[in-house]
């Protein structure tokens, strides 16, 4: 697959690969992802706005110029607010692979980390002297406003323009809480969003702190994803509710949202979930069984990445490899504003699930 390097969230010529529940695999315009829902299933979509996450600055005590992604927080509560988890590098800028930036100067609890009128001081280190605690100084307001003023949306090699705030919002944004975009989400518009409703294809959002793709350092990187936070509103728990009453389909829009999902599935009752707020820390991959989603739209990944091991919930490894090599000789564009997967479960995984 080739990165998709233009910031366009719906370029005419997007492709969808669809892989049904038998393991068949088609190949569509992403346009006509519509087509291949039911009237009565259930689409659920991330509505997270993306932060400007990624902020450039100096470590008071070396005086060397650092840039810090922030990755996680534990909560959306007010009282958590201006305390992240966060991934910290060098020198340098999205222009240099993340792989190839220069190592960060040390730090340790206590350090100050200064970034314009913005500034954090060191909680910690979280089992990795590139990932760091923060809390940033001042009020929820100041902290917002140094945010505004001193952020970017984080950013990788492959897009060579500097990413603007209105690049990585999703057309259904809300509550800026992702740290990096909920990228699936880009295939929708209002007026794909109609279209559905006059099939009879139900719409539910919720909300997830999208967390970072890579950090550059591969022993990190198996820890990936990081935990994070979500919001299942009552809205959507009941919608849920009554698809599996009417035997229809639950498809979620992304791989955060069939963490969420999945995380906050209700014991012993099949299929539901429950409301509220969570933290989402499993992983799934082949050995998940789904208990709430039955197919994915997601962006293509790359075999050997976290999200790429989600999809293997879905469907088995011998099609999981042909969809990759089709992806390959098809050339197929990867990242977040690449084309698109439409996976449905397994008719056997289906099965193994127990409640159909």
């Amino acid at each position: 697959m080739r990165a998709a390097r233009l910031p366009k969230q719906r370029p005419p010529q997007a492709r969808l690969m669809v892989i049904d529940a038998d393991g068949r695999i088609r190949h569509a315009a992403r346009t006509g992802f519509i087509d291949y829902l039911r009237a009565g299933d259930l689409v659920i979509a991330n509505d997270a706005a993306t932060l400007p996450a990624s902020l450039h600055g100096r470590h008071a005590a070396s005086g060397a110029a650092i840039e810090v992604r922030l990755a996680g927080q534990r909560s959306f509560s007010a009282q958590d607010f201006g305390q992240f988890s966060a991934i910290l590098f060098g020198a340098g800028d999205y222009h240099t692979e993340t792989e190839a930036r220069p190592a960060p100067p040390v730090v340790a609890a206590g350090d100050r980390l200064l970034f314009g009128a913005l500034a954090a001081r060191v909680q910690g280190l979280l089992g990795h002297p590139r990932l760091l605690s923060l809390r940033f100084d001042g009020s929820a307001g100041e902290i917002w406003a140094g945010l505004a003023h001193q952020g970017r949306p984080i950013q990788y090699a492959h897009v060579a323009q500097a990413l603007a705030l209105w690049d990585v919002w999703t057309p259904i944004a809300g509550m800026p809480v992702a740290f990096e975009p909920p990228s699936a989400g880009f295939v929708l518009d209002w007026q794909q969003l109609a279209k559905m409703r006059e099939r009879g294809v139900h719409f539910a959002t919720i909300t997830h702190a999208a967390g970072i793709s890579s950090t550059g350092d591969r022993q990190l990187d198996q820890s990936l994803p990081f935990a994070e936070a979500y919001r299942i509103p009552r809205a959507t728990a009941a919608a849920i509710r009554r698809a599996r009453a009417r035997g229809a389909r639950v498809i979620a829009i992304g791989t955060t949202v069939v963490r969420a999902l999945e995380h906050a599935a209700a014991p012993g009752r099949a299929g539901q979930v429950r409301a509220g707020d969570g933290v989402a820390d499993q992983r799934i991959g082949s050995a998940t069984r789904l208990h709430v989603v039955d197919a994915i739209l997601s962006g293509t990944h790359e075999m050997g990445t976290s999200h790429f091991q989600l999809l293997r919930a879905f469907t088995d490894d011998a099609t999981l490899a042909q969809a990759n090599a089709e992806l390959e000789s098809d050339g197929y564009r990867t990242h977040e504003f690449g084309d698109s997967v439409l996976i449905e479960r397994r008719r056997q995984l289906h099965a193994a699930a127990g409640w159909r």
